[in-house]
């Protein structure tokens, strides 16, 4: 049997049954299981831990991760892409090429002929070598590729089922092109191509702008599904469309209320000089003691660069600085890492809590919150002590004001457009403008119109395909189970049959079944010699769009009751308009 799933969406009909069939469920939640859906994912015997990270997918967890795929394939072919399959085992030598080699999730082993390789982390080496050499000229371009493939990554703690695992799927794809203007139109167009796979996925997401991470490249967007128990913390505007993953969002300076430093004990800001604050080692500490605002307060904070190298950061007393983006403002290679209690103390003369930029030989970076501060209370770099009435170019000097802190709730939008609220999502797509970071250094290049050699302009795109199905699984779920969007649902109907040993009954579920297939449904029939209470538990735990239930009481009073998983709304049916009521539910179904 052949369905139409969409435009253009070919699905070979299948139905399965239960008693004949491979599929367990489980009361209990795995002891390792954190999240609710890596608990519903395991319980419904959708996938098995073979070790940390590593999982074996069941016949319905498959069946969804297919669908998903499936979807994935049209949008990509219907955009002009290709589809190829590059090898997870890689010559680390290519990784070697692009200084990528000491990743430290980059599983490396040797071959019996003593030849390093490793297991694919990702594969922007594999896809650089594939068309250098092959794509020689403007005339070739532009190219898009993309795979479906099992990845790699040594992940120190796996964590939640197949959200943080060591071996996943994941479909990317690359684009090369011949300028950066062209290769911009790529990158749009993949944003577009992955707005309508997440769109016919039923999952709810934003797009956010996002840090590119060890990929690298100077754009990248995340596509993040919205669930309360998201890894990523989000910032969005409550008056537009602007999104951005708080490690990079961008914050626009607003002027700081100092009202509270007049009604404290400290009312002349201007005043210098140094007091006791004896056991005050947190901003807190100091807010309470003075009576002053943690926003109008200064902390020092001591890093060193990747030479090591000390230098000093300011901030409010309520910001908190955001390593990336001072990685981003001062050009590091690696994220700077904060001077031990030792190194303080050799620096500053004071241990943590009690220092300040006076008298240091260290660069000075401040938060551009601070541009407005005339005076500064800072630790006085005397154990116990702090001064008040430091100004700056008086009393230290600042290399450089720059936004350096993470956003914050009630922050102006950077769009101009409302203020910054907070809400948590799953990364389960990531678009990269790569530029020429890879065909640079590998010498993948190509002759422009003007004879010129230049290296490709590339972008990648990524999606998690086993982390979609989890997510939407966290997404949309209840305390009794599952709630599948019916786009990636492993069957669209549940049907519970009560008394399987009667023979009559079981006739008629046959029949209904090749008429449900007709009507573009599958179905997974539960005929175990089981209790209804059993049947229905385990029905809400695997959770497909529609249940259906019949046993020989109502099949004798010729009815079926059909319950909407998504709502709960039950309905009893006759058998004579069951087939067409079930495909108008399930038109009704999300």
């Amino acid at each position: 049997m052949i369905r139409l799933n969409g435009p253009g969406t070919l699905k070979v009909m299948k139905k399965f049954y239960w008693s004949t069939g491979f599929h367990k469920t489980f009361k209990d939640d795995p002891s390792d299981a954190e999240i609710p859906s890596h608990k519903l994912l395991v319980r419904a015997g959708l996938i098995k831990k073979v070790a940390p990270g590593i999982y074996t997918y069941g016949p319905m967890a498959l069946k969804s991760l297919r669908k998903i795929e499936n979807i994935i394939r049209e949008e990509l072919d219907e955009a002009g892409c290709q589809e190829l399959l590059m090898p997870m085992v890689q010559p680390l030598s290519l990784w070697q090429e692009t200084g990528r080699s000491g990743v430290p999730e980059l599983l490396k082993f040797k071959n019996r002929n003593d030849h390093d390789f490793c297991l694919g982390a990702t594969h922007e080496e594999v896809i650089t070598d594939f068309v250098r050499n092959d794509l020689t000229s403007y005339k070739d371009l532009p190219v898009s590729l993309y795979q479906i493939q099992t990845k790699y990554r040594d992940e120190i703690r796996p964590r939640f089922g197949l959200m943080r695992g060591r071996e996943f799927i994941m479909k990317d794809a690359y684009s090369f092109d011949e300028n950066e203007e062209l290769a911009k139109v790529s990158y749009q167009k993949f944003k577009k191509v992955y707005q309508r796979i997440f769109d016919r996925l039923g999952l709810e997401y934003r797009v956010v702008q996002a840090d590119s991470g060890a990929i690298g490249g100077s754009l990248s967007e995340e596509f993040q599904v919205l669930a309360q128990i998201g890894e990523d913390l989000l910032l969005v505007s409550d008056q537009s469309d602007f999104a951005a993953n708080r490690e990079i969002c961008a914050r626009p300076y607003q002027a700081t209320d100092f009202s509270s430093v007049g009604t404290s004990k400290f009312k002349d800001p201007s005043h210098k000089h140094t007091f006791a604050t004896p056991g005050l080692s947190t901003i807190q500490d100091l807010a309470i003691f003075t009576g002053i605002d943690a926003k109008c307060l200064v902390k020092s904070l001591f890093l060193k660069d990747d030479a090591g190298k000390p230098f000093t950061v300011l901030l409010r007393g309520c910001d908190e600085l955001n390593p990336i983006k001072l990685k981003k403002v001062l050009n590091l290679k690696n994220e700077a890492q904060m001077l031990n209690e030792q190194e303080v103390l050799k620096l500053t003369g004071a241990l943590p809590g009690s220092c300040g930029p006076q008298g240091l030989q260290t660069p000075i970076y401040a938060d551009h919150f601070l541009k407005e501060f005339q005076y500064y209370m800072v630790g006085a770099n005397q154990t116990g002590f702090h001064t008040q009435g430091l100004k700056v170019d008086v009393d230290f000097k600042i290399t450089s004001f720059a936004d350096i802190s993470f956003a914050q709730t009630g922050d102006l939008s950077p769009d101009g457009k409302g203020v910054l609220k907070e809400i948590r999502g799953i990364e389960v797509g990531h678009i990269f403008y790569l530029g020429t970071k890879y065909s640079q250094i590998m010498k993948a290049i190509f002759q422009d119109k003007n004879g010129k050699t230049q290296p490709f302009e590339m972008g990648c795109y990524g999606i998690g395909v086993g982390r979609t199905m989890q997510s939407a699984i966290e997404q949309s779920h209840d305390q009794n189970g599952i709630i599948w969007p019916k786009s990636i649902a492993p069957f669209d109907v549940h049907l519970a049959v009560l008394d399987p040993k009667n023979a009559d009954l079981m006739t008629y579920v046959n029949s209904l079944v090749k008429d449900l297939n007709k009507n573009n449904l599958s179905v997974f029939i539960d005929d175990r010699n089981e209790r209804p209470g059993v049947k229905f538990k385990d029905a809400d735990l695997i959770g497909l769009p529609l249940r259906l239930t019949i046993g020989q009481k109502s099949f004798e009073q010729n009815q079926v009751e059909v319950l909407t998983r998504f709502n709960s709304e039950k309905t009893v049916v006759s058998l004579e308009t069951l087939v067409e009521f079930c495909a108008e539910k399930y038109h009704e179904c999300r």
